[in-house]
């Protein structure tokens, strides 16, 4: 039985999932990050991240 790791463990890279996606001849494999310090949701996060898009227009 696999058991997910607790919220105060870090995963090892073999157990943190990852996107693959190959182009032409080239395989990309890419792995997610969160901070556990952070005070900013996701929802903020899209939030901020569109207005700056915005304000670059």
């Amino acid at each position: 039985m696999k058991t997910e790791p607790h919220p105060t463990q870090t995963a090892t890279p073999e157990e943190v999932p990852a996107l693959v996606k190959k182009i032409g001849k080239t395989t990309y494999k890419v792995r997610v990050h969160f901070s556990k310090t952070s005070t900013e949701t996701m929802s903020d996060k899209i939030k901020r991240l569109l207005k700056n898009e915005i304000q670059q227009m």
